[in-house]
């Protein structure tokens, strides 16, 4: 069992940034490939970001690419989201998610662990 939880949402003026953080609590966190994921109101959760497990590979969603960075400390359990040149668009709860696996999944359902999400919301 892995429990995830994540801090640092809040509200950003448009051009801003925010840093998330997931801190993983339960089995080996460097074990787990870890995702971060967004939902806005009305639409299906989406890939965001991911990170190997021994953090020597990122993938981003092309939304993203280049003004959002993820990383991780798997010494201290944690995994971050830095978001910068955010736009309204980014508005949504975002939400990191754990998988024991060696590769970086881009799916939902590929990914057994979650957090219960905090809100980012830009400001036009």
């Amino acid at each position: 069992q892995v429990q995830l939880v994540e801090s640092g949402g809040g509200l950003v003026q448009a051009g801003g940034s925010l840093r998330l953080s997931c801190a993983g609590l339960g089995r080996t966190f460097s074990n787990y490939a870890m995702g971060w994921f967004r939902q806005a109101p009305g639409k299906e959760r989406e890939f965001v970001a991911g990170i190997s497990r021994g953090a020597g590979d990122t993938y981003y969603a092309d939304s993203v690419k280049g003004r959002f960075t993820i990383s991780r400390d798997n010494a201290k359990n944690t995994v971050s989201l830095q978001m910068n040149s955010l736009k309204p668009e980014d508005t949504a709860v975002y939400y990191c998610a754990a998988q024991r696996t060696p590769m970086i999944p881009t799916t939902q359902r590929e990914y057994e662990y979650w957090g219960q999400g905090t809100q980012v919301t830009v400001s036009s």
